[in-house]
C-alpha cells in the first residue's frame, strides 16, 4: 500500500495530484543524479588514459580513409551520390563508424571487465541508485568515449575537405544519438556475455559486418530492393546517410531520427530491466 493510500487521499483530489507530481519529479532528479554519479566514476578512470582511447579509436578510420579514400577512390573518381571525390563521400561515414566502434567496444569491455575480472561490479549494484540510472550512467560513459574519438575524425575531415558543416548542430546531434544507440548496445552485451571471447564473437558477427554494410562506403539508395531492405534495418545506415546529407548541405531524413530514437529508447528499457535483474 502506498503512502498516499495509507493517509486516505482521494486519487482525484488536488493534493493527490500535487503529491504524485512531486514524487515523479523527485524520481527523475534521483535518476539523473545517479546517472551523473556513475558517469563521473567512469570518467575518473578514463581521463588517465584519454589519449590512448583517442589514438586507438583513430586507427581503423585512418586505415579505411587511406585504403578506400585514397586507394580505391583514386580509381573510381567522383561519386554520383556526392559532389566531390570518393574520399569526401566516405568521410561522414568514417565519423559514424568511429563513434559506433568506440561507443560499443569501450562500453562492453568496461562492463565486462568490471563483472568478470575486477569484481567491482557488485559494488555498483548495491549502491542506492535506480536501475535506469545505472544504465544511463554507463551508456553516457560510452557516449563520451565515442565522441572523443569521433571529434578527432571530424577534425581530420574538416581540415581535409574544408567543409565546416562537419560542425553543424544537426550533424553533432545525430552523432550523439548514434553514440547513444551503440553505447546502449554495449551495455546490454556487457551485462550478457560470460567471457571476453564472447565479446569478440559479438563484435565479429555484429559490429564488423555493420561497419561495411552500414552505408559508410556506398549509397544504400543504389542497392537492389532486397538488399536495401536489409541495409536499412541497421542503425549505422541511418546515421551514415543522415550525416552525409548534412555535410552535403541538406538535412538528415526524418525517419532516420525515428529509428535511432526508437532503438535508443528500447535499449534503455531493456538495460534498466537487466540491471534490476542483476540485483535480484
Amino acid at each position: 500500500m502506498s503512502s498516499v493510500q495509507s493517509i486516505g487521499l482521494d486519487h482525484n483530489s488536488e493534493i493527490y495530484k500535487q503529491f504524485k507530481s512531486q514524487a515523479q519529479k523527485s524520481l527523475w532528479r534521483s535518476i539523473w543524479s545517479g546517472s551523473l554519479t556513475v558517469l563521473w566514476g567512469d570518467w575518473l578512470n578514463l581521463r588517465v588514459r584519454i589519449y590512448q582511447v583517442i589514438a586507438s579509436g583513430l586507427i581503423s578510420p585512418l586505415i579505411y580513409i587511406l585504403a578506400f579514400g585514397f586507394g580505391l577512390g583514386s580509381t573510381i573518381g567522383s561519386s554520383g551520390a556526392f559532389e566531390g571525390n570518393y574520399l569526401e563521400f566516405i568521410l561522414p561515414g568514417m565519423v559514424a563508424l568511429s563513434s559506433m566502434t568506440i561507443s560499443f567496444g569501450g562500453t562492453t569491455f568496461s562492463i565486462c571487465g568490471d563483472r568478470l575480472y575486477k569484481k567491482t561490479f557488485e559494488e555498483l549494484l548495491i549502491a542506492p541508485i535506480h536501475p535506469l540510472a545505472l544504465y544511463l550512467g554507463n551508456m553516457l560513459a560510452g557516449v563520451s568515449r565515442g565522441l572523443l574519438t569521433a571529434s578527432s575524425v571530424i577534425a581530420i575531415a574538416t581540415i581535409y575537405s574544408g567543409n565546416w558543416r562537419f560542425l553543424h548542430p544537426e550533424f553533432l546531434l545525430l552523432l550523439i544519438l548514434n553514440c547513444t544507440v551503440f553505447a546502449g548496445l554495449g551495455v546490454i552485451v556487457g551485462l550478457t556475455v560470460k567471457s571476453l571471447e564472447a565479446v569478440g564473437l559479438t563484435n565479429n558477427f555484429l559490429i564488423v559486418p555493420m561497419s561495411f554494410l552500414g552505408g559508410t562506403f556506398f549509397d544504400p539508395v543504389l542497392l537492389p530492393q532486397p538488399l536495401k531492405s536489409i541495409v536499412y534495418v541497421l542503425p549505422l545506415t541511418h546515421t551514415s546517410v543522415g550525416l552525409r546529407a548534412v555535410v552535403g548541405g541538406g538535412h538528415s531524413p526524418w525517419y532516420g531520427w525515428l529509428v535511432l530514437l526508437a532503438v535508443s529508447a528500447g535499449l534503455g528499457a531493456l538495460g534498466a530491466r537487466m540491471f534490476a535483474k542483476q540485483r535480484d
